[in-house]
């Protein structure tokens, strides 16, 4: 059986008409810091900025290449959450597997590496695989005027936005090597957590504007 998607669609956002879901998968190592305060404030945003809007069916999930599978997440990452108003409840790790990629339209990694073991299963990932730093590059410089409006549905324009990223990509490189990692927080005190919440935070905020064309509130 395969495994269920922790989607949006499960808290409160209605789904697309005719079940259409687009499903952004966030990979890291353990599956118990990075990945999961990513996935929840991805989850968190969009609920935020879309609350009573028309929405697609989005799923967003993770999962680690080195996932502790079943393991709850770290106690300073949930921590990090409840800074932002975002929930950890009900989280488990995942191990990554190979349908998780195959089912992904989308696939935010941590770090470079995480990127290249995601590639290196196949399943075509190679264009719909990006760091999450190196796809918030690649989103802030496409002109959202050139995306499909919200109101022909969430999954046709995060298509055309994965479209337009990997078309970018080879053109806009990084200003250096470290520019699209997000460090490792595993073992550290929560001030550094946060610090990673932070700029997982603040990576997240183009692509989710992006994403619903609502910018968040200030």
């Amino acid at each position: 059986m395969s495994p269920q998607g922790r989607g949006i669609a499960d808290g409160g956002l209605p789904a697309a008409a005719g079940g259409e879901s687009f499903r952004i998968l966030h990979v890291s190592t353990g599956n118990v810091c990075r990945s999961p305060i990513t996935e929840r404030l991805t989850r968190h945003a969009l609920a935020h900025r879309l609350g009573g809007l028309p929405a697609g069916d989005l799923i967003v999930e993770s999962a680690g290449t080195w996932g502790h599978e079943g393991a709850p997440m770290e106690a300073n990452a949930a921590a990090v959450l409840a800074d932002f108003g975002a929930d950890a409840s009900g989280f488990t790790g995942r191990e990554l597997l190979d349908e998780h990629v195959i089912r992904a339209d989308l696939v935010l990694t941590a770090t470079r590496d995480h990127r290249a073991q995601v590639i290196s299963m196949g399943h075509s990932a190679g264009l719909r695989t990006f760091t999450l730093k190196e796809f918030t590059r690649l989103v802030r410089a496409i002109d959202p005027a050139t995306l499909p409006p919200l109101d022909e549905g969430m999954a046709e324009r995060a298509r055309a936005l994965v479209r337009a990223a990997a078309a970018l990509r080879g053109w806009l490189l990084a200003p250096s090597a470290d520019a699209d990692e997000v460090y490792d927080p595993y073992g550290a005190p929560i001030t550094f957590f946060r610090s990673i919440g932070d700029e997982i935070n603040q990576a997240l905020d183009p692509v989710v504007t992006a994403l619903t064309g609502v910018t968040a509130s200030r």
